[in-house]
């Protein structure tokens, strides 16, 4: 199950030629993970101030297909591909009417904030993402 959600492309994402400026692209999906985070309940406000948990990239895939243009409204959609003991692998695809734009791979980990070292994904937190985990396809030679 993709969580979903849309965001414009706006001029400060831009270029000057109005060409989306890919380290804004960046910065929109981090904005978009922190909302699906919060879908499930689990708010990054609350996860850093109160439980002590960060949720730093270790890995990052990105692989851009057409270009995006000022005034496009993006849409996100992320799906949960693997839950390790303290990582979590997500794929994002990003389009705009109907277009893919690009797509990433992406591996967060579960760290302390007090210790800065990873930790097992609480209870809670794994069975919110478990209920979104999509499996690969045996056949499919990504796997």
């Amino acid at each position: 199950m993709a969580f979903k959600a849309t965001r414009p492309l706006r001029f400060g994402d831009c270029d000057p030629s109005g060409i989306a400026y890919f380290p804004s692209y960046l910065n929109i999906l981090v904005g978009v993970t922190e909302d699906y985070f919060a879908s499930l309940g689990f708010p990054w406000k609350t996860l850093i101030e109160q439980r002590r948990i960060g949720m730093p990239t270790v890995r990052l895939d990105a692989t851009f297909v057409s270009p995006g243009f000022q005034g496009d409204e993006l849409e996100f959609a992320i799906v949960v591909r693997r839950i390790g003991r303290s990582s979590l692998d997500l794929e994002h695809e990003v389009s705009a009417a109907g277009k893919v734009l690009w797509t990433a791979r992406q591996r967060v980990v579960a760290t302390s904030l007090d210790t800065h070292q990873s930790l097992a994904w609480p209870d809670d937190i794994r069975a919110a993402l478990e209920h979104h985990l999509e499996k690969t396809d045996a056949h499919d030679p990504a796997a």
